[in-house]
Formats: structure tokens, sequence, C-alpha cells
């Protein structure tokens, strides 16, 4: 006789008293008993259900017999049995019912097991592409950061802002003069309470035109640009060497720090790679005493390929200012003077080049120069604020950028949402989570500068990724006809180390069938489409723990999903880390229930 136990699948799991199934070529199972010990089988008829859950009409599973059932195998006393329901059969997003009835090769039982609901529930599901989108793939949002080498002057702090160095030398002071007058110059953070813009001035002035009504007390960058605003203020302390005396003077300027490159020669106005630096001083106060102050900027490069300009000094309106003074009586927070100063790059390859900045100052009142350093471009295994610049992009100029900031390719899931849905699911599933902002892993391109050579001896390519997970005798999974051409779409992308294809790489896999298998389908609904699993490899679907994805969908949505990537701005090479975003998923907890695409 039949079990009391029947249930539907792969993987087997419920959501309430229904069967949630992952692929329309669903397995259902009971398990079977004869009095005589006898071998039997099972047959199984299934049935679309009403609003109750209760059958409503039989669905015709196979033309083999006049009832449209199908019969398992024969299986021993007390085993299970099953059959497959063949792809086109039962739709996706459809509630059935199935129950079975036992023969031991004599007799039928007369009675059926008891009903079990399933429904064949996609882990997303999306609409037709929609007409238009406003999604632009390559924008990027402006990111806060922290620096690893501010100098000994100023604490190194963490990503969460809190102090993890404390300042080594917080004041610098110049040799006493004849007189025994000793000028000193001392960094301070700025005040966390006080996070406003420093300076009353716009864009014109300001390399970075983005940057001048940014909070104080913080750092900002993005692929090209840096905003340096936590260096705070220096002050200069005028004093004699006599402890018996009192200070003579002091003055304050706030310090803000600029770096712009530029991805392509030509961008700039120069024939050459360039990036551009810049220094804003904004006096606060300049005590009578010190008469006048004078700032010199000092800028050091470890780039062996540049030429470097002389630093131009503008004032707030962008007029040339011949240097960074100041008469003590006339100095305010309108005049602040802006240092600016060009680097080109005529190298070939591709160099990151490490900077470093200090100030060194005087008083027309006397002393020796007094010097604070503000620290580098960073330590040597982060180097936030290092510049590369290189001419190996092909049909690109040379050109610099800021590699450490890592771009995000978002994906237009408005108008290629299949590609969306899955890259997000692989995203969920893959235990590195590779590429997903909310995991915070990144993925790596695999640039033209590879040293990773093929079978040939030619720098590794995407191609050669792409053959091993998706290879030309790969079959694509049967799909409604609306869907158009199909083709096999691999996650992560061949264009990454994290590929499937990729030698070496954390997720290398001998062949394609090892990856998670998916493919796209239209709904019963017959108006939207969703992402199943395609258990023609794997019988029990995706296991979480594959370390690839491999999928059918619709070639026009695989070819344009990434068309964009990367983006010449960006100036990606090898092993350079990005994000990919599907914003039409993201608001998806997890993947336990269906994921439904929203407009983004």
């Amino acid at each position: 006789m039949s079990g009391k136990n029947p249930s539907a699948g792969p993987q087997y799991t419920k959501s309430g008293n229904t069967w949630r199934v992952i692929t329309p070529e669903t397995v259902l199972r009971n398990t079977v008993t004869d009095a005589d010990g006898h071998t039997a089988n099972l047959t199984f008829e299934v049935w679309t259900t009403d609003a109750d859950g209760k059958p409503k009409t039989q669905v015709k599973l196979t033309d083999a017999n006049p009832y449209g059932v199908l019969v398992s195998s024969f299986v021993a006393s007390g085993k299970t049995a099953q059959v497959t329901v063949p792809y086109g059969r039962l739709k996706p997003g459809v509630t059935y019912t199935f129950h079975t009835s036992a023969y031991d090769g004599n007799l039928y039982e007369t009675d059926w097991s008891p009903w079990a609901n399933f429904r064949i529930e996609p882990y997303v599901t999306f609409p037709a592409p929609q007409a238009s989108s406003s999604i632009d793939p390559v924008a990027q949002k402006i990111v806060e950061f922290t620096r690893t080498d501010p100098g000994p002057a100023l604490p190194t702090l963490r990503k969460d802002g809190t102090t993890l160095k404390a300042p080594t030398k917080k004041r610098t002071c110049g040799k006493p003069d004849a007189q025994g007058h000793e000028l000193c110059f001392e960094l301070n953070p700025p005040s966390k309470k006080a996070l406003r813009p420093a300076a009353p001035v716009g864009p014109a002035v300001d390399l970075v035109d983005w940057c001048f009504d940014k909070p104080s007390g913080l750092d900002y960058m993005n692929r090209t640009e840096a905003c340096l605003k936590s260096i705070g203020t220096g002050t200069l302390i005028f004093t004699s060497t006599d402890p018996e005396k009192p200070a003579l003077g002091t003055a304050t300027f706030k310090i803000e720090q600029r770096i712009k490159t530029y991805p392509k020669k030509g961008d700039s106005g120069s024939d050459f790679a360039e990036f551009d630096q810049q220094i804003v001083l904004v006096p606060q106060h300049i005590d009578p005493e010190l008469k006048g102050v004078r700032m010199k900027w000092n800028v050091g490069s470890s780039c062996k390929s540049c030429v470097t300009s002389k630093i131009r000094w503008a004032d707030n309106q962008n007029n040339n200012a011949g240097d960074a003074y100041w008469d003590a009586a006339t100095a305010d927070q309108y005049s602040g003077r802006w240092g600016t100063i060009q680097t080109t790059w005529s190298g070939t390859g591709k160099e990151t080049i490490d900077l470093g900045w200090s100030i060194t100052a005087t008083v027309d009142a006397g002393g020796n120069p007094a010097t604070a350093n503000f620290g580098s471009s960073g330590v040597d295994p982060v180097r936030e604020l290092a510049p590369r610049c290189d001419d190996i992009l092909k049909g690109v100029s040379p050109g610099c950028v800021l590699p450490f900031f890592k771009p995000t390719y978002t994906v237009d899931t408005n108008l290629y949402p299949a590609a969306g849905a899955y890259y997000w699911l692989m995203q969920e599933k893959m235990p590195d989570h590779a590429g997903s902002v909310k995991w915070d892993s990144l993925l790596h391109y695999l640039g033209p500068d590879t040293t990773v050579k093929n079978n040939s001896g030619q720098p590794w390519s995407a191609n050669d990724s792409r053959g091993l997970v998706c290879p030309s005798g790969w079959s694509k999974h049967p799909a409604d006809a609306s869907l158009g051409t199909l083709s096999c779409d691999e996650y992560a992308m061949a264009t990454t180390h994290e590929s499937g294809g990729f030698p070496g790489g954390v997720n290398k896999v001998s062949s394609g069938d090892q990856c998670a298998q998916l493919f796209t389908d239209k709904m019963g609904d017959s108006s939207n489409f969703g992402l199943l699993a395609d258990t023609r490899k794997a019988e029990n679907g995706p296991s979480g723990k594959e370390r690839c994805g491999r999928a059918s969908i619709p070639d026009v949505q695989n070819s344009g999903a990434f068309h964009e990537f990367p983006a010449p701005s960006w100036r990606m090479l090898d092993n350079d880390g990005f994000f990919v975003r599907n914003p039409g998923f993201e608001h998806c907890a997890n993947t336990s229930t269906t994921c439904v695409w929203r407009k983004a």
C-alpha cells in the first residue's frame, strides 16, 4: 500500500502545508509497503488545485498511457518510490496536488494515499525587460575613507573613526634664532563637533568641484578624485626659549587637501597622463606679534617618469596670489590660499606613485622655519592616495586613477532582469558571495596585464575561463519560446579572478558541471518569468556550496547586462577589485523564499 508521507522536490522543503519545489521537472515521492514483502510500484496522479488547495483538474503527465499518470519502478517493500515529471507538463508558480496508489505485480491498491500539495517556486521572479531605464551602470558614489598614514602629528584612525594609533610627534620646532626666539608648528585634527564646510568658496578654485561643501573632519574619494578634510588645523607658536617668558603669539590655519587624476591624456589639457594635487590653507587668526606668515608646501613623489610643475597659488576667487603669504593685519577666513601642482607621467607599462606632504612655515617676527609633516599616500599594503598611471589599456590613451577606490558596476535590472536575478542569487548562495556589496566581497578583474598564461603561452583571457564553465558541448535547458535565443551565462564572470575557470582562483572548478545549474522560464501566469534549478547535472539542485554558477538565460540579457563594463574612466587593470549591484533584487532578505523583482 502507498505510504502516508508523499513529498515533492528536489530539496523537499515545505512552506506551510505545501512542498516548495525549485524546478518544473518535479520529483514526486512516497513510500510503499507490501503485506507479503514483495516489491511494488506506485502510480502518481497530479491535479491542479482550486482556491482552497483542493484537487480541481487532473494534469496529463505523460502520453505513454491513456490515464496520463506516471508509474515508478518496483522497489522493495518499505522503500521510497519516485518519479520525475518531464519538462513542460507543470508550470512554475502554480500549486498542484498529487497522490499515489500501489501495485505489487498482482493486485492494485483500491485506495489512494493522502493528497500532498506542491508548488513550483522559482528563486526569483521578474517581468519582461522594461522599455526604458534611468539606471546608469557605471555611475559611482563618493565614499568616505580613512588615511592609513596621516603623519606623526595626527592620529591614525580606524574605519569607524576610532583611534588606531595616537600621534607620535604632535609638535615640531625650528632651531632657536640668535634672539632666542623659537617657532613651532603643531597639527590638530578637526573638531568632530563642527563638521561644516571649510571655506565659503565655490568650485571655480577647487580642484575637486564636489569637495568644497563636504563636511570637514572626514575624507572622501571616488576613482579619480580625493578630498581630504581630516587634516584639521595647524597652529604656529612663536615663543622664547626662556621658560620664564610667555609665548609671543600664535597663528592658526585650517588645512585641507585635494588630489585629482585624469583617466586619459588630454582630459587635463596636457598631452600626457596627469594627476594634480592641491592644498588649501585658510587663516583662522594671526596674532599681530607675528607680523606676517608665509607657508611653503613640500610635495614628495616616488615617480620615476614624472615632471612636476611649480606650485600655482590662488585666492578664493581663483586669482593668482603669488605665494601663500598673509599679513597679520589683513588676514581672515576669507583670505584662503589654494596651491595647485601638476604632475605629468610619460612612462610605459604601469606605475603606482607614492606621495608625501609637509608644510614649512616662517613668520616675519623671527625664528627659524618650522615644518609639519602630515603624512603620505598610505602604508604599503593600502596606499589609498597613491595614483596609478599606465599606458596598457588598448584603444585608450595613457591616464591615471586612484586604484584604492573600488568601483561598483550596477546591472540595469530594468532592462536585464533575468541577468540581474541570476547574479543576485549567486552572490547570495556562493560561499564567498563574490561581488556582493551586502557581504563586502570584491570581484577582481582579469586585466590585459595578467601574468597568468594559457596553454598557448598567451595571457589568460575571459574566453579561456568561459570555455571551461560554458564549453561548446553545453546544451541549454528547454524553456518557453518567448524567451528567445538562450545562451550560457557564468558567474562569477569570465572577466574575473573569481570565475570558476580561472586557474588557481579561489573558485576554480575542473568542469562547469560543478557549478550551480540554473535556467530561466516563463511562469504559469504567462506574464512573468522565473529563475529555476536545472537538475540535469545535479539532481537535487544547487546546494549553496557551489563555487560558481552556470545558467541558461536570454542571450540578449547575457550580452547586454555587462556591455558597459569596465568603464574606460576606471582604467581597470589586472586584479583591480570591484562590486556588482543588482538593484531590482537587493530588497530581498534571503533565498529561502521567492525574491520578486522591483523596478529600480
